[in-house]
């Protein structure tokens, strides 16, 4: 089809004419079709990562595999599984990929322009006599090339390569949060799940206190309110396995949203495999908040704000200079009544800016203000970082002593209800010390569960909050 147009074009005008104007159409045939095949003369795409499921600093590489049906998911499948398909992974990857574009467009203002134009048209008129038929052709082909500007080019480029780097920081640091989230979302459920098992066994241990109630009861040994405190402990035990189941539950929709999946479509998961807690990670905690400073993406990302807010001002500036440049055209026209006509031109052109009613003015105000603004921003946070080291690393100290106080707290209260159990069975001891060593075992099993998970949990916060959570952090916790 380009080709049969190209060569009516040729037909259609004067030999050199033609040739010219139908080469210009297969270019441009050629051309639609190479950006159909997402050419990139300027290897933007080597500015952001291959996936949302990857960081530009390589850091976190996800292969973005479907997991075969029937699989029990490990954590690191889950982080996997949320890294590439949550929706604010490929907000952010293609968020970055916009911008790779743009800073195409800002690398094109370098390169010169070239435009064709073609006309035939079959005119009639009977102004000066008879009726006269004519046919008139045009064609023209210009080019034109920006030769100094200022540094307003430059300064848009620059611009637009910290907007590159901003974005891609930002996708790194929404890789980092969603990988936090889902080892959050994955430790919950199995918290709530435990704390589900824990209620189940209070249950048991109430259903055998109140019979134990009845009997002593009904053979004349037990008083009707030992009886009706034990019902009341079944009871309460009964209602905190219903919230439990329920929690249960909704841990596993969050997940699953975490995941990337609707809440009803969370898959089967395998549990945690058990680690012992150690003291191994207590540094010194200004050199962690240093090198969080270091590390963190979002960070960066606010100093690439700020670099391009520098950049954004110089361009603005430079807008209200003057520009030179050069161009060149090639122009051919036949009406059918004269001779020809064809010329060529070659010169410099200048653009002078006197007066755009202030508009520059105000827009360099405006980027000045973008600029104390993206400051701001980035001091603010510069401040959150650290904050954000100092309560992940107490938290890891706290989470540590809290584990280790309540495995203490568990093995002392099971020890208490085993004792109050017999001395309840054997006739010495009375229905509400055996209630009570059975509240506080259930109790201590919450906060022992809690606390294991809070550790595991707080781990991973510690490492997020450095800018360090990469893959090594689930074969850390997998062992």
């Amino acid at each position: 089809m380009s080709t049969g147009l190209a060569n009516r074009i040729a037909a259609l005008f004067p030999p050199a004419v033609g040739i010219a104007c139908g080469a210009c159409i297969l270019l441009a045939a050629v051309a639609g079709k190479v950006a159909g095949a997402e050419v990139d003369p300027f290897n933007t795409g080597a500015l952001y990562a291959a996936g949302p499921g990857d960081s530009r600093g390589g850091k976190l590489r996800m292969p973005c595999q479907k997991t075969p049906d029937g699989v029990a998911l490990a954590l690191a499948d889950i982080v996997e599984a949320s890294l590439c398909n949550n929706p604010q992974t490929r907000l952010a990857w293609v968020n970055a990929r916009i911008q790779a574009a743009q800073l195409g467009v800002s690398q094109s203002a370098f390169l010169p322009t070239l435009s064709a134009s073609a006309a035939h048209s079959r005119n009639s008129s009977n102004a000066t006599g008879p009726q006269l038929t004519y046919n008139q052709t045009s064609a023209s082909l210009s080019a034109n090339y920006l030769l100094y500007d200022f540094g307003g080019r430059e300064a848009t480029l620059e611009n637009a390569r910290q907007l590159m780097a901003a974005l891609a920081a930002t996708q790194d640091a929404t890789l980092q949060s969603v990988f936090l989230s889902a080892v959050q979302a994955y430790y919950q459920r199995y918290a709530v799940e435990a704390a589900a098992t824990a209620a189940r066994e209070s249950v048991r241990a109430s259903q055998e206190s109140l019979k134990a109630a009845e009997a002593r009861y009904r053979v004349g040994t037990g008083t009707p309110a030992d009886r009706l405190q034990a019902q009341t402990a079944a009871s309460q035990a009964a209602l905190t396995l219903i919230q439990a189941e329920g929690n249960a539950q909704t841990a596993l929709g969050v997940l699953a949203n975490v995941m990337g999946l609707d809440a009803n479509s969370a898959p089967a998961i395998a549990a945690p495999a058990d680690i012992a807690s150690s003291g191994a990670f207590e540094r010194n905690i200004s050199e962690l908040i240093a090198e969080a400073k270091r590390a963190r993406p979002d960070l960066s990302a606010a100093e690439a704000q700020v670099k391009a807010a520098h950049a954004n001002i110089a361009a603005v500036n430079a807008s209200g200079m003057p520009s030179i440049a050069l161009f060149a055209t090639r122009n051919y026209s036949d009406n059918g009544s004269s001779a020809a006509l064809r010329g060529n031109t070659l010169g410099i052109s200048m653009n002078i800016p006197l007066f755009t009613g202030y508009n520059t003015t105000y827009r360099v105000k405006a980027a000045e203000a973008q600029l104390e603004a993206k400051t701001a921003l980035l001091d603010q946070l510069s401040k959150q970082v650290s904050l954000d080291v100092w309560r992940a690393y107490y938290a890891l100290i706290t989470g540590t002593e809290a584990l280790r106080a309540s495995a203490d707290l568990l093995a002392s209260a099971e020890e208490s209800e085993k004792l109050a159990a017999g001395r309840y069975k054997a006739g010495v001891g009375g229905i509400l010390e055996l209630l009570n060593a059975q509240s506080a075992l259930a109790s201590a099993r919450q906060q022992n569960i809690q606390a294991f998970y809070n550790w595991r949990i707080a781990k991973t916060a510690l490492a997020q909050a450095m800018g360090q959570l990469d893959v090594s952090e689930l074969q850390t916790a997998a062992k």
